[in-house]
């Protein structure tokens, strides 16, 4: 048996809740929505179906477990025990953003409201949960991996990215470093370089691929066409034991070239990546560009496949 001390839940505020926020009150959330044209109606319908799956998971957790709820934007600062069971209660950014902050705990992701969201990464309805919960404590359940980036800094900060890590400037400004594979060192000048996981392939990695595929068909339309990239070739495994970078948009110079713009970097390996940037350096994982590490001159990141995976159960 899988002995759990207690149960995490994590939740998210609602998209009603977020403009309630931005807006102070829910009238006046309410008019700006009216008068950009748009439905309120939605607003408060989703909100209040979270909260209908969020009071029926809190009464379908069987007696003999303690539960706590923990709010997403409360992650940074809490202590998992290692016998916690996370529940996360949302769409697919709440598992990635909750599964960087624990250190091997198993992960159930429950979907609140599956007429809303597709959810690759939430396997389980609300009344799915009680029979999950009990064949993790009976080791009968299943369970994939999901491989994660980590960005080490010369500094000793560490920062993981489930789907991605992002290294450069934090505005539309060049980001300036010197980057290191594989013994192969050049100087860049590019708006920054994207780390991807298995996890993260079908994300920002497939418009990447996309994207480059795109231009390079439109600005040699007299020349050989590219095919468009498939699913079975951008797409790689979640539990993949590589990680891909890619640079954007690197400019060639007297001192900055553009080789060193794509490749592997396998479990083992690290990506050096040195910041020439004075200030407005950034790290940042998972598009969440309000928690970050500055990334200025002196400062090294090691880039690689971090020693820690995320642990979702699946079905």
């Amino acid at each position: 048996m899988v002995k759990i001390d207690k149960i995490i839940i994590i939740t998210k505020k609602t998209w009603l809740e977020e403009l309630i926020e931005k807006f102070n009150t829910k009238s006046q959330a309410k008019f700006y929505i009216e008068h950009m044209g748009g439905s309120f109606e939605d607003y408060e319908d989703a909100h209040k179906k979270y909260y209908e799956s969020l009071k029926k998971i809190k009464k379908l957790i069987p007696l003999e477990f303690k539960y706590q709820i923990i709010e997403k934007s409360f992650l940074p600062n809490f202590l998992f025990g290692p016998n916690n069971l996370i529940v996360t209660v949302g769409q697919d950014g709440l598992v990635i953003n909750t599964a960087k902050y624990l250190d091997n705990q198993l992960i159930v992701a429950v979907n609140p409201d599956p007429s809303r969201f597709d959810g690759i990464m939430i396997p389980f309805t609300v009344e799915e949960l009680p029979a999950a919960l009990k064949k993790v404590v009976a080791v009968e359940h299943k369970v994939i991996q999901i491989t994660m980036a980590q960005a080490k800094l010369n500094n000793g900060q560490i920062l993981y990215g489930v789907n991605d890590l992002f290294v450069g400037h934090k505005s539309h400004g060049s980001a300036r470093y010197t980057i290191n594979h594989n013994d192969n060192i050049e100087k860049h000048s590019s708006s920054g370089i994207i780390i991807s996981t298995g996890a993260g392939s079908t994300a920002w990695f497939k418009s990447i691929i996309t994207g480059a595929v795109g231009i390079v068909n439109k600005f040699r339309k007299y020349s050989t066409y590219i095919d468009p990239p498939t699913e079975d070739e951008y797409r790689f495994p979640w539990d993949a034991s590589y990680i891909y970078y890619s640079v954007r948009e690197p400019f060639v110079s007297k001192i900055s070239s553009a080789n060193l713009v794509f490749g592997q970097i396998y479990s083992g390996e690290k990506l050096i990546i040195e910041s020439n940037m004075p200030e407005n350096g950034v790290i940042f994982s998972d598009g969440i560009q309000e928690d970050f590490l500055e990334f200025n001159s002196g400062t090294v990141a090691e880039i690689g496949v971090a020693d820690k995976k995320g642990n979702l159960v699946i079905k």
